[in-house]
C-alpha cells in the first residue's frame, strides 16, 4: 500500500478523497466507490500501488490513438478498480471484480518499455489502460516521471473522471489521451455510468490544450445513439477543435447490459454527421464499414488506410497529404519512437 494523494483528513477518522469528482467520505476501514482506496486509522491508501492487472505491447491504434506515433507500439499496463460503474463495461472483471494483480515497480515498468524498444520493437513509452489509470493515480503519476525522463511517450486511456487539481498536476507528464465521452446528457451518465458529465467534459477541455486527444464514444442501442444527441456531441467537439479525432465505437452485450448489439446503419448515420463538421472521424468494431482510414479535409486522399491494426501510409509525405499538400495533423512520423 502506498499512502494516496488528494485527500483531507475529518473527524471520527474519516477521510474525504479528492481525486475524482465522486468526492467520497470514507470512514476507518473501508475504501470509496473506487474500491482501490482505503481508510486506515485516518489515512487513505492506494491499495492498487504497484499491482498490475494486464500488461502487452499494443499496436497505438488499439488504445485507440489513430494520430499519435501511427503504425508503433506501447508497452500497455492496466490495475484493478474504476471511478465509474457502466452497465456495458468491457473490462468489468479487472474494473468491479476481482482479478488476479502481480506487482511491479514504476523503475520495472520503464525497463519493460525500453527492453521493448531495444529488441527492435517501434516501443513509443507507456500506456496507462485497460481499467481507470486515475485510481492508479500514484503509481501512474511515478511512473510517468520515470518514463518521461528516460524519453518514453506517456498515454491514458481514461474516462475523464477526475478533478482539476489532479489532472492539472499529472498532465505536464503525459504525451496523449484518449478520453471516454460515454454520451451527452446527464441522465446517460447518472443511469447507465453512475457518473456525471461536465467534469468529463472540464477534463477534455483541458486535456486538449496541453496534449494531444482523442475522443471516444460507444453508441449504446436506444441510450445515446440518436442523431440529436450525436449532434451535440459532434457541435462541442468542434467548438474546441474540430481536428480533434473521435472515434465511435460500436456497444455489445455484455456485463449487466443486454441490448442489441448497435445497428451499422447508427454507426454509419453518427458517422456522417460528425464529418459535416469534424476532420477525423472513425468507427470500432465495426470493420465492415470501413471507416478507419484516415482521409485529407481538404482534398479526401486517403492517407493512412487501416483494416484492424494494420496500416499502410499510402498518402504521407512526412505528415502532409501526398496530393495537396496539407498537414494532418499527427503526432511523431509515422512508425517513429523518436523524440519530437
Amino acid at each position: 500500500m502506498q499512502e494516496a494523494l488528494f485527500y483531507e483528513k475529518k473527524e471520527n477518522g474519516r477521510v474525504a478523497c479528492r481525486l475524482c469528482p465522486r468526492l467520497c467520505a470514507i470512514r476507518q476501514g473501508h475504501t470509496g466507490f473506487c474500491n482501490v482506496r482505503r481508510n486506515v486509522d485516518g489515512v487513505l491508501y492506494a491499495l492498487n500501488y504497484g499491482k498490475y492487472s494486464s500488461s502487452a505491447l499494443d499496436p497505438m491504434e488499439k488504445k485507440p490513438l489513430y494520430h499519435f506515433y501511427p503504425g508503433s507500439y506501447i508497452f500497455s499496463l492496466g490495475t484493478v478498480g474504476c471511478s465509474l460503474h457502466c452497465g456495458f463495461c468491457q473490462n468489468w472483471e479487472i474494473a468491479h471484480g476481482d482479478a488476479p494483480t502481480r506487482n511491479m515497480t514504476p523503475q520495472k515498468a520503464v525497463e519493460s518499455a525500453k527492453r521493448y524498444r531495444q529488441q527492435g520493437h517501434s516501443c513509443a513509452g507507456i500506456a496507462y489502460t485497460y481499467s481507470e489509470p486515475f485510481v492508479w493515480y500514484e503509481f501512474v503519476y511515478d511512473t510517468a516521471q520515470l518514463a518521461r525522463a528516460e524519453g518514453l511517450k506517456n498515454v491514458l486511456v481514461t474516462n475523464g473522471y477526475v478533478n482539476e487539481e489532479p489532472l492539472k498536476q499529472i498532465l505536464p507528464y503525459i504525451d496523449a489521451m484518449n478520453i471516454d465521452v460515454k454520451g451527452f446528457t446527464g441522465e446517460y451518465y447518472r443511469s447507465t455510468c453512475a457518473g456525471k458529465l461536465e467534469p468529463v467534459l472540464r477534463t477534455v477541455e483541458i486535456a486538449y490544450t496541453r496534449c494531444h486527444v482523442e475522443l471516444t464514444t460507444l453508441l449504446v442501442t436506444g441510450l445515446n445513439d440518436s442523431p440529436e444527441e450525436t449532434g451535440r456531441l459532434v457541435s462541442w467537439v468542434a467548438g474546441l477543435d474540430p481536428e480533434i479525432p473521435l472515434h465511435f465505437s460500436r456497444y455489445f452485450p455484455h456485463y449487466k447490459m443486454d441490448l442489441p448489439s448497435t445497428p451499422m446503419e447508427t454507426l454509419q448515420r453518427a458517422w456522417e454527421i460528425a464529418r459535416e463538421k469534424l476532420s477525423y472521424v472513425y468507427i470500432g468494431n465495426a470493420p465492415q464499414l470501413k471507416a478507419e482510414s484516415t482521409f485529407c479535409p481538404q482534398c479526401g486522399l486517403e492517407v493512412i488506410e487501416r483494416y484492424a491494426y494494420t496500416i499502410r501510409m499510402p498518402g504521407l509525405d512526412g505528415n502532409k497529404c501526398r496530393r495537396c499538400g496539407h498537414a494532418i495533423r499527427l503526432v511523431g512520423i509515422a512508425g517513429s519512437t523518436q523524440n519530437d
